[in-house]
């Protein structure tokens, strides 16, 4: 039950950046079914379809990363892994302009532009490592960038818990801003200093992750 413990949680993120990611992909679609009222998407429209569409590549893409039968293929897993990197510059890019004039004020401005700052750095640190060959070092800062692709769900969970609980959102966005990729760095970086490689296994045993 111990090993399987990892592979489990490491599923439900999967099947979670899954659904965010498809249904995010709704506002491509003609006539944005079931659009969120959204100011950026009004003030800027471009970015933030852009970003829709680049972020959710990257959820669907991320979690790929990591499933040990297609690290074993190279080619496969170096195509995913410049797919995965390509959505996360493209979307971290697209999220400046909606970053500066993020909704609830300067405090939610901040935390998603160092989102994005350490997005970006943790993506660009993971591609050097891989040209350098380091490909322990390239597993953990990918480890850590997809802990920030997986702001995306702690974002929506987050602000599920505050509408539930009655936190007006003016008060609420701007702690979210921050606590919506704070809290998986740091499960980030305690599932890697667990052990290096870090290693999901299945049920059946066979890594997850491997070097």
């Amino acid at each position: 039950m111990a090993r399987s413990l990892p592979a489990f949680a490491f599923g439900l993120l999967s099947a979670a950046a899954f659904a965010v990611g498809v249904w995010s992909l709704r506002y491509v679609l003609p006539g944005m079914p079931a659009a969120a009222s959204l100011d950026n998407l009004s003030s800027d429209r471009t970015a933030f379809l852009v970003h829709a569409v680049s972020a959710s590549v990257a959820l669907l893409l991320g979690p790929l990363q990591f499933i040990g039968a297609l690290r074993r293929r190279p080619g496969l897993h170096r195509a995913v892994g410049w797919g995965t990197v390509t959505a996360v510059m493209v979307a971290w890019g697209s999220s400046i302009p909606m970053a500066m004039h993020a909704q609830a004020g300067t405090i939610a401005s901040a935390g998603f532009l160092v989102l994005g700052l350490s997005w970006g750095a943790t993506t660009t640190l993971g591609v050097l490592r891989a040209r350098q060959r380091r490909f322990s070092g390239h597993r953990r800062w990918m480890v850590r960038s997809f802990a920030l692709t997986a702001a995306a769900v702690s974002l929506r969970l987050e602000l599920g818990f505050i509408s539930v609980v009655g936190i007006p959102f003016e008060q609420g966005y701007p702690v979210i801003a921050w606590a919506c990729w704070i809290p998986n760095l740091v499960v980030a970086e305690w599932l890697l200093r667990r052990g290096d490689p870090p290693a999901i296994r299945t049920p059946g045993g066979v890594p997850a992750v491997q070097g």
